[in-house]
């Protein structure tokens, strides 16, 4: 019975860490399923990137009150557990307060733990009532309806939890110091903990060591139960807004990619070195599927973008179409298409990996023309987002199937090409007319 204890702990950390590498090799293949694409260049530029956006939050500061309290929370949690450490040699050794013998350094450290718990729970609130009782548009439209709203609230409660476990725990730790009972000595620096710990006062001993016992294994137990949630939640940009902005698209904005093989025909054309009659070179493979249907057509930096959605509105409230009653909204594209892979995941894990068609697409069933058609690539949406996903970029991939596998483009824009094809302008008269605007007053 001496060491059932560590026992337990470490039975704990086997099963969480074990859950959360089973999550992060099936989030691994989700988003292999997706098109190649090489985004190794400029590797320098791209670690700039990622220190810049993911790391130093500043396209966060466009909007400083979010921006603030994101920080309280995100800083908040990150250095928190820090602590986890600690916690792990404790759990796995027996012992209490293992790193208490960096003396003056360790009460910092505690004491810089303990207001940052304070802020995160701050920050956290604040958020609720942002979504809750205020109400704010961005968080309050139609895809936000259902689990997306309860996942967000979700987060906020498991956060204010684990952070109020916490400071209970301290304040009970706190207590037991004052009293000298046990094996708790005075160590560390309680500023906010010991404000707590006077409800503590002539309460039993061992009842507070067993409630500071209790927070202490609650404390480790909500963390592996919150780091296997992430997969399921909004809340995995944590870990992927890294590698989301270092394989950010570096290009100008507005620059689009040609499709290779257009380019290669075009060129042939434009070639007058080019024999008109040689016969055309048939590809190898499956012939290319122009744009994308699904998600398998996309490539895995977009796959990694729709799984990195934090899903703050931030592109949706900046998007001209929306703002004006267009159904169009970039963060609605990105959580369908997360909503996509992740049916398509639970294909894969019922066929031992095989994809067995479903007779459903990202195009129509999670996506439907209008969407895509609303858009006015203006890159509002791209410009704004935090941790630089592009919702332009998946629907123009879908735009292109429609226009060149479906011939599906709207009448206007059908008229449009046809004048460009006869008349080499987008409107409708003779090429002999084309400069006449020049003899006009």
């Amino acid at each position: 019975m001496e060491y059932l204890g560590q026992v337990l702990f470490l039975l704990l950390l086997v099963v969480g860490f074990g859950f959360f590498i089973k999550n992060i090799k099936k989030l691994i293949r989700n988003i292999k399923l997706g098109r190649d694409i090489d985004r190794t260049d400029n590797s320098s530029a791209r670690w700039k990137n990622m220190i810049r956006v993911a790391l130093g939050q500043s396209k966060m500061v466009k909007r400083p009150i979010p921006a603030i309290l994101h920080i309280f929370v995100y800083a908040g949690f990150v250095i928190i557990n820090i602590e986890m450490l600690e916690i792990i040699v404790d759990g796995l050794f027996g012992t209490h307060r293992a790193f208490s013998f960096l003396g003056a350094g360790y009460n910092a450290l505690i004491g810089i733990f303990e207001v940052l718990a304070f802020l995160v729970i701050f920050g956290v609130v604040v958020f609720w009532i942002r979504r809750n009782v205020i109400k704010l548009k961005r968080f309050n439209q139609p895809e936000m309806e259902g689990w997306a709203k309860r996942d967000a609230n979700n987060i906020i409660y498991i956060e204010t939890t684990l952070m109020c476990f916490f400071l209970i725990m301290n304040a009970a730790d706190y207590y037991l110091q004052g009293i000298n009972h046990t094996h708790y000595t005075a160590v560390g620096s309680f500023p906010i903990s010991s404000l707590i710990s006077p409800i503590f006062e002539g309460v039993n001993p061992a009842t507070v060591a067993f409630v500071e016992r209790f927070c202490w294994w609650a404390h480790i137990a909500g963390v592996m139960v919150f780091m296997n949630y992430l997969y399921y939640s909004k809340h995995l940009h944590i870990f992927l807004a890294f590698p989301n902005t270092y394989y950010a698209n570096l290009k100008p904005q507005g620059e689009f990619n040609n499709l290779e093989s257009v380019k290669k025909e075009v060129s042939l054309m434009m070639d007058p070195n080019a024999d008109p009659y040689a016969a055309p070179v048939e590809p190898v493979g499956e012939p290319e599927k122009f744009g994308a249907q699904d998600v398998m057509d996309l490539n895995w930096v977009q796959l990694l973008n729709a799984y990195s959605c934090t899903e703050c509105g931030r592109c949706t409230s900046s998007c001209p179409q929306n703002t004006t009653g267009k159904k169009l909204s970039p963060r609605k594209i990105m959580m369908s298409t997360r909503d996509r892979l992740e049916d398509v995941s639970k294909i894969l894990d019922a066929n031992n990996g095989k994809f067995v068609d479903d007779g459903k697409t990202l195009l129509n069933d999670y996506i439907t023309p209008e969407e895509l058609w609303a858009c006015n690539t203006c890159n509002a949406c791209v410009e704004e987002c935090p941790i630089d996903i592009s919702p332009l970029s998946i629907i123009m991939d879908m735009r292109r199937f429609l226009v060149m596998e479906q011939s599906a483009a709207p009448v206007e824009l059908n008229n449009m090409m046809q004048n460009v094809e006869n008349n080499a302008a987008p409107w409708q008269y003779n090429q002999m007319d084309r400069l006449n605007w020049k003899d006009e007053n």
